[in-house]
């Protein structure tokens, strides 16, 4: 993945959940498999990811605190709160393509006509 070469930091844990990315592919097949490990092959094998780029992204899921490793398997991060908030962006991310054409992605302002829930005390 580039990088903007001025601002990168050895390190750096951002990683790229858009919908398609290897990451988000491999993450989400971990997420439904929770507890199971697998290896660099067998994740190609499930996801259809290219065999080389298996390492490098679970290199970067792991720095990122979302996968864990066993050598010489990998695993969904078994802290639930960097699981679920990963499965929440996916799920977010999922809705937000799935429904991108419909009247309310499509009109801004439809947020007025909500009721106004808010405490008039």
């Amino acid at each position: 993945m580039p990088v903007d070469f001025e601002t990168h930091t050895p390190g750096d844990s951002r990683v790229d959940l858009s919908e398609g990315t290897n990451a988000r592919v491999i993450l989400e097949f971990l997420l439904e498999n929770r507890g199971i490990g697998y290896t660099p092959r067998e994740l190609a094998e499930e996801t259809d990811i290219p065999r080389g780029s298996i390492g490098p992204t679970l290199q970067r899921l792991e720095d990122a605190g979302l996968v864990r490793h066993k050598e010489p398997y990998w695993a969904a991060a078994e802290d639930d709160r960097l699981a679920a908030a990963a499965a929440s962006v996916i799920g977010l991310q999922t809705i937000a393509s799935r429904y991108k054409d419909d009247w309310y992605a499509n009109n801004e302002g439809w947020e007025d006509d909500l009721p106004d829930l808010s405490d008039e005390a």
